[in-house]
């Protein structure tokens, strides 16, 4: 037997003797229900009681179900830890004692062995739905908001089983299944983990499959529920748009961490299916994957985006909302508000060469190439995604510290003609500040370029900004006095402010008639 040097506890005068190391480094918190075996003598004088032969004595700790002294003291133990308490009188049964057994004034030695503890959770916080801990669970991760999960359960009230499932059932977060406490308990709980639900009836069921409804029904309204709920597994629901519009439920888990991005190479295989079953689109299969560039409008937006959220070897249903449907064949096959089923695969991808891997060459052919395939976006009328081009293409020649003198030329040249372009596919978008920051951006670089000048003046009309618009196409007529475009946004820039001047004088006007 292993006995440690006698220790206080508190201030009080309760002192602890381990005689057995435990095997865990963990100790119950307040609200656990542990389970102990002791034995327990009045100090000098004999044996009180004891737990029974082979069954443990439970209680929830730091709920006053036993003396003070015993509460605090097992809340310091490990599990398999025994120890010897000596309890003061003022944490045992004080100056009264519990006669005939415990004399007024008795100091108590207890003998005490913590076999094991639940933890108990308030999990609403109100004491609603108070969660034991059965079982651990695997891992550290839990179910999310929108995910489908596989359980078990038994719901029984004043001991009668009411609904129950062995062979398990699945159910969606989102929807609910059968008692509000089931969805909300499921998510505090980890793989594999078993729990005892205490319900209170505000927390009770509704319907389950029986036919069997909740408060209000054939239940008493203050009936309390105990439900043994199992986590036998679950499937992530991703939202990938954010909006619910494309939501991406994971069959098999991939491997890794990565995943591919906008102008990625993937092989996938995959089925679209509308919602009565019908295939209308088949891709891929194991020997020959469908291969395609991730982002450029060779699949479905929806499907492509899920696909980018994926990880090599993953398997996923996707459901896609038919008003993410663009440039899909599938257009005039789908009502407004059906949806797109996808069962898809990611069997491999191949990730673009980031550009600080990239030699200088290898920059300015992908700048160059990225700016041809905005352009292309910005003359089908696709001024996002063309957008989103230009600053990629930007981003690969921004830094140009190992260029050699041509190539900061090519580069300087390329640099402006992205941001230029970028611009317009702002005015286009309506997004007037990011317009004129990037026409700035050029003037610095370049501060007779024409281009910016023009289109920095087109946001300052918009924005009613006449002093500044003026300046810049006044500085850009002195730069090129036969610019056509020129010409028109100032005669533009004259008419609003004539407008201007109309508008001001009739507040004028109206403000002296009123004074008068």
């Amino acid at each position: 037997m292993e006995v440690s040097e006698e220790t206080e506890i508190g201030s009080e005068g309760l002192r602890k003797r381990i005689t057995q190391k435990g095997v865990s480094w963990k100790t119950p918190f307040p609200g656990d229900e542990v389970e102990v075996h002791y034995s327990v003598h009045v100090q000098h004088g004999p044996y009180l009681n004891s737990s029974s032969e082979g069954t443990a004595f439970k209680f929830k700790l730091g709920q006053g179900e036993v003396i003070k002294g015993l509460d605090e003291g097992i809340g310091t133990m490990k599990i398999r830890e025994k120890a010897i308490f000596t309890v003061p009188p003022d944490l045992a049964y004080g100056e009264v004692g519990s006669e005939p057994l415990i004399p007024p004034n008795s100091t108590l030695i207890f003998d005490v062995e913590l076999v094991s503890w639940n933890t108990i959770t308030d999990i609403t916080g109100d004491g609603g739905i108070l969660k034991k801990m059965t079982r651990d669970g695997e891992g550290w991760a839990t179910p999310k908001d929108a995910d489908e999960v596989f359980v078990k359960y038994s719901m029984l009230q004043d001991g009668t089983v009411l609904s129950n499932s062995n062979e398990g059932v699945e159910f969606s977060l989102t929807n609910g299944f059968l008692c509000p406490a089931m969805s909300i308990a499921v998510k505090t709980m980890r793989k594999g983990e078993k729990a005892e639900l205490s319900v209170k009836f505000s927390y009770g069921f509704t319907q389950n499959g029986s036919g069997i409804t909740g408060i209000g029904g054939d239940i008493p309204c203050n009936s309390d529920l105990i439900i043994h709920l199992e986590l036998v597994s679950w499937k992530s629901v991703i939202d990938v748009t954010g909006d619910k519009k494309v939501l991406k439920k994971i069959l098999k888990a991939g491997e890794g961490f990565d995943h591919p991005n906008e102008g990625s190479v993937a092989k996938v295989m995959y089925i679209g299916k509308l919602e009565d079953g019908t295939v209308f689109e088949r891709k891929g299969s194991n020997e020959e994957p469908f291969e395609y560039m991730c982002f450029e409008e060779q699949i479905n937006e929806g499907l492509d985006r899920a696909i980018m959220t994926m990880r090599k070897g993953e398997q996923a249903a996707v459901t896609v909302s038919s008003n993410v449907v663009h440039g899909n064949e599938t257009v005039g096959m789908v009502s407004p508000d059906s949806v797109l089923l996808y069962e898809v695969e990611l069997i491999n991808f191949t990730k673009e060469k980031p550009f600080w891997k990239m030699d200088t060459n290898e920059k300015i052919e992908a700048c160059e190439m990225k700016k041809h395939d905005g352009n292309l976006l910005f003359k089908a009328g696709k001024f996002q995604r063309a957008s989103k081009k230009y600053e990629k293409a930007s981003k690969y020649v921004e830094f140009d510290h190992s260029f050699n003198e041509d190539e900061k030329s090519q580069a300087n040249a390329l640099r402006l003609s992205c941001n230029l372009n970028n611009a317009a596919c702002k005015l286009k978008l309506g997004e007037n500040l990011q317009a004129s920051r990037l026409c700035t951006k050029v003037l610095e670089l370049d501060p007779l370029n024409v281009k910016a000048l023009f289109r920095r003046s087109q946001v300052y009309l918009r924005i009613s900004e006449l002093e500044k618009a003026e300046a810049d196409i006044k500085r850009a007529l002195t730069i090129d006095p036969d610019n056509r475009d020129v010409k028109l946004e100032y005669k533009k820039l004259k008419e609003k402010k004539k407008e201007y001047a109309g508008y001001e004088a009739a507040i004028f006007s109206n403000m002296i008639s009123r004074m008068v």
